[in-house]
């Protein structure tokens, strides 16, 4: 919900879409060049994977616009919602994180900023959620192996991605794909942990 009002602060701060603002301020500086709203307006279809046969709202096959009804509902530009990209360009994003706000020999964001959006305010009452990131488990409901430390942050998104960062060790680690296709009745990865078991492996093999 807070990622609806981020986006209505901010368009009415820099008079600007959203999709704007982010590519000016952030994405082509870093090279994010793979990573923008509605990609079917800069990328040929082949390129772009699908993500559901919709044959409840929409009645057709998403293929390069959000599948988030929310999101859908506000042009494929929301807040919360409707970024398409790929790993190499998520990886530059995540590591722009945990270097304090620092890529490039650019300053994009304070560390105070980064700091204040990493936090998990309310862990001691059992919500493990920062107020730009998802944290590590507090409970048996973890977005996690486990295994990582409280530092670290990230996001498991609802289509079968997943994007975590820890400052401590110095790892990003990025996992995408399209669970939802052909439908989002597909519940594999998650019910298998498939994202975190290979997040497991990773930080095994550091020991």
């Amino acid at each position: 919900m807070p990622y609806y009002f981020f986006k209505y602060f901010l368009e009415n701060k820099y008079n600007k879409s959203l999709d704007v603002i982010l590519k000016n301020t952030l994405l082509k500086k870093i090279g994010a060049n793979n990573t923008t709203y509605k990609p079917v307006d800069f990328f040929k279809k082949q390129r772009i994977v699908p993500s559901e046969i919709d044959l409840y709202f929409r009645q057709d096959t998403l293929r390069g616009y959000v599948h988030d009804m929310g999101a859908a509902m506000q042009g494929g530009i929301g807040g919360h919602a409707g970024i398409f990209s790929n790993s190499n360009d998520v990886a530059k994003i995540m590591q722009m994180f945990i270097q304090d706000g620092n890529y490039g020999d650019q300053i994009f964001f304070s560390k105070s900023t980064i700091d204040y959006f990493n936090k998990c305010y309310y862990c001691e009452k059992g919500n493990r959620r920062g107020l730009g990131f998802d944290k590590p488990q507090i409970d048996d409901s973890s977005p996690t192996c486990g295994c990582v430390p409280m530092s670290s942050f990230g996001h498991s998104g609802f289509t079968g991605t997943y994007a975590w960062a820890d400052p401590e060790n110095q790892i990003v680690y990025i996992f995408l794909s399209n669970r939802t296709y052909p439908s989002m009745e597909n519940n594999k990865l998650s019910n298998n942990n498939i994202r975190t078991e290979i997040q497991r492996v990773i930080y095994n093999s550091l020991k």
